[in-house]
């Protein structure tokens, strides 16, 4: 075991960017990932993620400090290592922790005795203690927490967010036993400007689903008002700024197509298959997953109406989506809202097109969808622009002008829709 080695399993939204943070520390990171196209991208100095520049992974590369591949034999001599995979639901909505089995069966092969494992990936409460631990006894021999450590420290990453940096935010850890810890606390202040540890591994789990919980119920609560105040001809949007005045006690959260992402959409669903599993009750929880669920069937029928008020209806109607990431600026399409916005068009017989600069191509549906060019001439063509996404890069003025008639799901336009008849807002 080399002091000053580290291992990342899974190179990711979450992985790559941790790998790349304890290189800017100094230390040699393996990064394993199985994925032979990904190895061979990193190797070549190309970044597949929006938040680690090309320069950036070349230079810990050519460094030697960097080392991607796709052999978990690597990871026999690093002095710690961390799980970076996805965990997402399954059509049931149940934990699908199959790729942390996985990944805990192969590291367990060539686990070394006083080497630490940190899981990152997003689990139930009690997984680490119950799942990711047994597995890495069993099968080396070894006592979790006296003869290697393990903890659980979830991920806070907020893809494209330039403010808030990996290394500033908060970084918390929860072990096993005290132990497990210290050790990974330890370890992560080399790198974390603040690391919180917490009494064990339960605690940081649970904290984890609380903190997308809490923004996926307030996403529910929004949506749910927004559709209220749409049927009593209130603008919504002015009421929460209007909100937004109060210095206290109050949050402004924001109406929208839908939840996208990795975990605002999934996380919520961890922590409500747990309680259920123990006999309790989750209301909100699962109210906010039906009305979040059901806002991109919503946008369809709200263009709908627009469409019937001018004597058109969906059946042969051209839509074009401005913005088919989950989120502003950003090319992510993980639990996007406009996949199930683009089906619900499609299944009404209306004729779907996109432009979004960040997501050339995509798969959806059975069908490759490729952005579109928009100038004048498409735009005036369409019978109606559907705005999912708010980038930045788009020209909204040019939008308006050109548009027959657009419905703004992101309040993007407000600052240029007065005097404009052809815009609804969600």
């Amino acid at each position: 075991m080399n002091k000053g080695y580290f291992g990342v399993i899974g190179l990711g939204y979450i992985g790559l960017p941790l790998a790349i943070q304890f290189t800017k520390a100094g230390y040699h990171v393996v990064g394993v990932d199985i994925d032979e196209k990904r190895i061979g991208l990193l190797k070549d100095g190309q970044s597949y993620i929006g938040d680690i520049s090309d320069a950036d992974l070349k230079s810990a590369i050519d460094q030697g400090l960097f080392m991607p591949t796709a052999d978990y034999g690597a990871l026999r001599d690093v002095e710690a290592m961390s799980i970076c995979v996805p965990t997402p639901l399954r059509k049931t909505r149940e934990p699908d922790v199959s790729f942390v089995v996985s990944v805990a069966e192969r590291i367990a092969e060539y686990l070394q005795k006083d080497q630490t494992v940190i899981l990152e990936s997003t689990v139930y409460p009690g997984a680490t203690n119950d799942l990711v631990a047994p597995i890495l006894e069993q099968a080396s021999g070894l006592k979790a927490g006296q003869d290697f450590y393990i903890a659980f420290s979830p991920e806070r990453v907020d893809p494209g967010n330039s403010k808030y940096q990996m290394q500033d935010i908060p970084k918390l850890v929860g072990g096993v036993n005290q132990a497990s810890t210290n050790q990974a606390a330890e370890l992560y202040r080399n790198v974390f400007t603040t690391v919180l540890p917490l009494s064990s591994a339960k605690e940081a789990e649970m904290a984890k689903l609380l903190e997308n919980t809490f923004r996926a119920v307030n996403i529910g609560l929004v949506n749910e008002l927004a559709t209220i105040s749409h049927g009593m001809g209130i603008d919504f949007w002015q009421v929460i700024d209007a909100a937004a005045t109060k210095p206290f006690g109050f949050m402004p959260f924001y109406p929208g197509p839908g939840w996208g992402g990795h975990c605002i959409p999934v996380d919520p669903f961890y922590l409500s298959w747990t309680a259920k599993a123990n006999g309790l009750e989750t209301g909100f929880i699962d109210h906010a997953g039906h009305i979040n669920d059901r806002m991109p069937g919503y946008v369809v029928q709200r263009v709908s109406d627009m469409l019937n008020d001018r004597n058109k209806c969906l059946r042969g109607a051209k839509i074009l989506l401005m913005g088919v990431a989950y989120k502003h600026d950003v090319a992510d399409l993980r639990e996007s809202p406009a996949l199930a916005i683009i089906d619900a068009f499609t299944q009404k017989g209306s004729v779907v097109s996109y432009h979004d600069s960040f997501i050339p191509t995509f798969d959806c549906i059975g069908q490759t969808w490729h952005s579109q060019n928009v100038g004048t001439a498409t735009l005036k063509e369409q019978d109606c622009v559907v705005i999912v996404t708010d980038h930045a890069s788009f020209d909204y003025q040019a939008l308006i002008r050109d548009s027959v008639l657009i419905f703004d799901t992101r309040n993007a336009t407000r600052k240029h829709r007065q005097g404009h008849s052809n815009v609804e807002v969600l």
